[in-house]
């Protein structure tokens, strides 16, 4: 992948964070210094631990699927999008109430539940090419950053647009395409 690739694999696996930062905005509807940036670092960090952790586990069976590697990474990043896509439209009527943005753990679990499509995104990038840490270091550091980033303009947006913001984006439908895209382009490359 090319640094277009990345940047655009960055901002389609931070749509989650997005959204639930905008969620997260309205509850607060005031800027919280502290509880916003310890949100927005855990969204960047565990966006860029997840790949790193599915990178790590599928290192250990690349020489079995290295024929199958494109094929893989198109699986992969199809399903993710592919869900992406399909919860947009899916009914989630009040769900995003349930939480309470200002605690520690809800912080956390928040964290892990909107990286695990890196997980996946992870063990795909060990089968394209990326089959050095060094090679890696680069696409989870501006994965990382790209999601604190949005973690912060999602509780900005939140906060000054509540509601209606909420309502309004679809950041998750744009991320899914994307990253389908982006996996159809991983399987022409390696045909």
């Amino acid at each position: 992948m090319n640094l277009l690739d990345i940047i655009l694999l960055a901002l389609s696996l931070a749509m989650d964070c997005f959204t639930v930062s905008i969620v997260s905005g309205a509850i607060l509807r005031q800027w919280q210094r502290p509880t916003i940036f310890r949100i927005a670092f855990f969204f960047g960090f565990f966006q860029a631990l997840m790949p790193l952790l599915g990178w790590l586990v599928m290192r250990l069976f690349a020489t079995h699927v290295e024929t199958y590697g494109h094929w893989i990474a198109f699986l992969l990043l199809l399903f993710v999008g592919g869900r992406m896509v399909w919860e947009t439209f899916s009914d989630q009527s009040d769900e995003h109430h349930a939480f309470n943005p200002c605690q520690l753990i809800t912080q956390l679990l928040l964290a892990v539940a909107t990286s695990i499509d890196a997980l996946a995104v992870g063990a795909g990038m060990a089968v394209t090419g990326y089959d050095s840490m060094a090679l890696l270091t680069w696409p989870l550091v501006i994965i990382g950053l790209v999601s604190l980033l949005l973690s912060l303009l999602g509780h900005w947006l939140g906060i000054r647009f509540g509601r209606i913001a909420c309502r309004k984006l679809r950041p998750e439908l744009l991320g899914g395409i994307i990253l389908i895209l982006i996996g159809l382009k991983v399987l022409l490359s390696g045909l």
